[in-house]
């Protein structure tokens, strides 16, 4: 392939630089010619993101007759000079709430599950501080951290127990007395300052790193080339930072993709364009190379776990012609929340059935409205979207499951494959011919209206401006068409060959009493049918009954008719109702 003006720049550069690289703009070609054109005998390192970066990338250079380039992730270089000269035992996943109580002997604050939520926030306290540059825990400021009232509220009463007992966890970490995990291992290494002796250093995917990750790769005396695109950091909750913007090094750009067309770019363009509605963004150009191609890899993609399992759940019960679908990643990820409860637990909860709890944290919650309080003092988002889930499909969720199951195949499989599932984060730096996309994504007009909220905090902005980053992430996975909702579209975006818009269901008038304000039964409208839909609970909502279900909404039939009338149950309607967006439209 002949390498643009931009690459060859790149290539041709001295001393420490930084590349901002738009999607599919070939940094990996960049970078291993980068490579091969340094000095014979030059020592090397590739820094990768991951394990499935590094493999994928140890494969090129070795296939280029690289053999003086050492590919490794942080994690790995940190295991082998933390872990592999000590006696350490490494716990395989993170600690569990209910470990951490048995661990630390916590007492509680006299408050429903507090020891639970004490030991939640050490958890997260603890994640915060190894993957920080700090040296201490109380030098950190976890309290600002949090964004929810109710889990800051909690945490306020009990913040110095919390900083001292995250402190006896790690230390027990230190002297080998429980396991330690990988992100200690890691924090370990940073804090010992090490020098990796290789005369370059190429870190990719930096825009997601961890300040601990960026702390070992700036205080090397290597040569630097940082490498990332600024508007894909999608890791914030992992507490990484935008090292491009960390790193005070000359700044190259790779801004021809050729992985889509214009079209594609010009979305993406203008959804970058948003971020200027919390604040001033450098304009972005991206200058679309990618060839037409026969469609044959489809991809939906979404926001969250939650808005993944609707669609495709949607999918599997309305499309009975597709045959085979593949999950990016373990599919029982997607039914499990970060510390190991499933979403089966939380529907043995939501029907009383305790003894057929495994996890210990949702079996001691009393019901589904005792578990919903812990989330919102924990600001647990993966237990959040499994109960909104349960709270949505209820007891039909075996059935859809075991449907999805069935027709999923493994990965040496995945090219049978008629639909490819993801969320954003799991199919970080995949591409496909054409991509569908969930309605989860962060909105237009949301964005406008927590610009207009006075009360917002600066960790809420960045929040918000990752969230068009992965709105940006998931268009750009596109290699041919995008389907997306009109919703997700910027205001006044020309009509594009290869963007399909997604219609939302069609909204019925307003009716007078409605647009005074005034919201109430209406006795000349149709009788409620219980019969006409009694089984609909085991049903998937469809287009006629979200339809269906607006008119009456319009109408000013109550909760309690509208739970008789489609046989589901009120809070299965009020889920219906929020997701339809009903309650902004009819007030």
């Amino acid at each position: 392939m002949e390498l643009t003006k931009q690459q060859k720049d790149i290539i041709n550069s001295t001393g420490n630089i930084k590349i901002n690289a738009v999607a599919g703009s070939g940094k990996t070609t960049t970078i291993i010619a980068y490579a091969a054109t340094r000095p014979p005998g030059s020592r090397i390192l590739y820094l990768a993101f991951n394990k499935a970066v590094k493999t994928e990338a140890a494969d090129k250079f070795r296939n280029k007759g690289l053999q003086n380039v050492t590919v490794e992730t942080a994690h790995s270089l940190a295991f082998r000079h933390v872990v592999m000269r000590s006696k350490y035992q490494v716990k395989n996943r993170d600690y569990t709430t209910d470990e951490v109580v048995s661990i630390l002997k916590l007492q509680g604050t006299g408050e429903k599950h507090s020891q639970l939520l004490i030991a939640n926030h050490i958890i997260k306290l603890s994640s915060y501080f190894c993957n920080s540059d700090q040296s201490k825990v109380q030098n950190l400021d976890y309290l600002n951290l949090l964004e929810d009232d109710e889990a800051k509220t909690f945490v306020g009463k009990a913040y110095d127990y919390i900083i001292n007992q995250t402190r006896v966890l790690l230390g027990k970490m230190d002297k080998g007395e429980i396991e330690i995990t990988h992100d200690f291992y890691l924090k370990k290494y940073q804090l010992q300052q090490p020098q990796l002796g290789f005369d370059y250093i190429l870190f990719d995917e930096a825009q997601d790193a961890s300040p601990a990750m960026l702390d070992i790769f700036l205080k090397q005396k290597a040569t630097k080339v940082i490498v990332g695109d600024t508007h894909q950091q999608i890791y914030g909750w992992r507490y990484a930072v935008n090292s491009l913007e960390k790193a005070n090094f000359k700044t190259y750009h790779l801004s021809t993709s050729f992985r889509f067309g214009q079209d594609i770019a010009n979305l993406a363009m203008e959804t970058l364009r948003l971020k200027n509605l919390l604040a001033p963004h450098p304009p972005m150009t991206i200058l679309g190379k990618g060839r037409d191609a026969k469609i044959k890899t489809n991809a939906v993609i979404a926001r969250t776990n939650l808005g993944l399992l609707v669609k495709a759940i949607e999918y599997v019960t309305e499309r009975k012609n597709i045959k085979h679908i593949y999950f990016e990643g373990n599919i029982n990820s997607y039914t499990y929340a970060d510390e190991g409860a499933s979403l089966y637990d939380i529907l043995s909860l939501y029907n009383a059935n305790h003894d057929q709890i495994r996890d210990p944290i949702i079996r001691s919650m009393r019901d589904l409205e005792d578990l919903e309080a812990y989330i919102e003092q924990t600001a647990d988002t993966g237990l959040s979207m499994m109960s909104e889930l349960v709270r949505l499909y209820g007891n039909s969720i075996p059935g859809m499951i075991k449907a999805i199951k069935e027709k999923h195949v493994q990965q040496d499989e995945k090219a049978k494959a008629e639909i490819v599932f993801s969320t954003v984060h799991r199919c970080k730096g995949m591409e496909y011919d054409a991509v569908l996309l969930a309605d989860d994504f962060v909105t237009e007009e949301k964005i406008r209206r927590f610009r207009e909220d006075k009360n917002a905090q600066p960790a809420q902005f960045n929040r918000m401006n990752e969230e068009i980053n992965l709105l940006y992430v998931a268009i750009t996975r596109a290699k041919n068409g995008i389907y997306i909702p009109e919703s997700l579209v910027p205001k006044h975006f020309p009509v594009s060959p290869k963007i399909y818009l997604i219609a939302a269901p069609k909204q019925p008038q307003k009716t007078t009493n409605l647009q005074r304000g005034h919201q109430k039964k209406r006795t000349d409208s149709k009788p409620i049918n219980p019969e006409q839909n009694k089984h609909a609970a085991n049903q998937s909502w469809t287009v006629e009954l979200d339809n269906e279900l607006t008119i009456m909404y319009a109408d000013g039939y109550s909760p309690s008719d509208l739970s008789l009338h489609f046989g589901r149950s009120r809070t299965a309607i009020s889920m219906r109702i929020k997701k339809l967006g009903l309650e902004d439209l009819y007030f």
